[in-house]
């Protein structure tokens, strides 16, 4: 079994992954670490996990831990990613790994140096829903993909929630603007050239708390809206020339409904609809992490397609101090 260590007591760990981690086959909660010596002691009773320590360091030196998972704020992940590849443990760190797409090299370098597993914890792609979604667009199911449409809101203006904190990493795009943009990806396995973006941001925070961007990905176009202070709604949607296909819970499984995909042929007179139980994205994250840190053939989220979707988040906040089209930058290569 696999050793799992956390780094903080976040609550993306506390609320989702861990309880799902927990369940999982192939891995075991053995330590937790917070730097307030009774948070952590109080959540490792709650889940009841063997060692509890007060410094991110200590856990790190553990030789009972084979691996960590990381939900910090976003500014710390790239330097706690480093340091526990350092130490020899792999690393599953919490979305978005890095602040912009030059951070990452150093991950890579660490992961390569250490020859250990790293990996930004996209629950998404483990769905076998959008797997689902990629098989309908590649045997046709829809005819030419023309555009995808996304969008993705909820509403928080909690002055200490890190995401309307912009030393710590905050803002829309980071949180959540991922998610279109790597399901795109996922489902295509095209990436875009270029982007256009209207971005405004809090003026209490300092975080973009609304984003409508569209993305050029040659051959068809992503439009998607993001918002950190609207009414909660989640939708993708697939269109092509002879049918389009909706995602009705695309991000947060079971959270916004359930768990469907509906394929439209083109007179929207004939619909299939593929049903998706109760399926757990974190346990199946968690368990396809752990089967590829010990040498089998799992797919995870590559560092490699890290990079690809900092370099569209980067473009997009380039983007917004200009009208027009801003270049997804994928020919400079930063990696060493």
């Amino acid at each position: 079994m696999f050793r799992w260590g956390v780094l903080s007591t976040a609550r993306i760990g506390r609320d989702h992954v861990i309880p799902q981690l927990l369940d999982s086959e192939n891995g075991v909660l053995t330590a937790i670490a917070s730097r307030d010596e009774k948070r952590a002691r109080a959540f490792a009773e709650r889940f009841g996990i063997g060692r509890d320590y007060s410094s991110y360091e200590a856990l790190l030196a553990s030789a009972e831990v084979d691996g960590v998972y990381i939900p910090l704020p976003t500014s710390q992940h790239v330097e706690w990613a480093v340091k526990a590849a350092d130490a020899g443990k792999h690393v599953l760190v919490e979305k978005p790994l890095a602040l912009k797409a030059e951070e990452i090299a150093r991950v890579i370098e660490a992961r390569d140096r250490n020859r250990v597993l790293i990996s930004e914890a996209f629950m998404v792609i483990h769905h076998p829903q959008w797997t689902k979604v990629r098989e309908l667009v590649e045997a046709g199911a829809i005819g030419r993909l023309r555009h995808v449409q996304a969008a993705f809101s909820y509403y928080n203006r909690d002055q200490w929630d890190m995401r309307n904190r912009p030393e710590l990493g905050g803002g829309g795009l980071r949180d959540i603007g991922v998610y279109p943009i790597v399901t795109a990806r996922f489902v295509t396995g095209k990436e875009p050239v270029r982007v256009q973006a209207r971005v405004e941001r809090d003026p209490a925070f300092g975080t973009d708390s609304y984003a409508s961007v569209k993305a050029d990905f040659d051959g068809f176009e992503l439009s998607f809206y993001i918002s950190t202070q609207m009414a909660a709604r989640q939708v993708m949607v697939f269109h092509g020339d002879k049918g389009f296909i909706e995602v009705e819970t695309p991000f947060n499984s079971r959270i916004y409904g359930d768990d469907r995909v509906i394929l439209h042929d083109a007179t929207h007179d004939v619909s299939t609809v593929h049903r998706f139980g109760d399926i757990r994205q974190y346990r199946l994250q968690a368990e396809a992490f752990v089967r590829a840190a010990q040498g089998a053939d799992a797919r995870v989220f590559t560092l490699e397609e890290s990079l690809n979707n900092q370099r569209v988040i980067d473009a997009i906040y380039r983007a917004t101090s200009h009208d027009g089209w801003e270049p997804v930058d994928a020919s400079a290569n930063i990696v060493p």
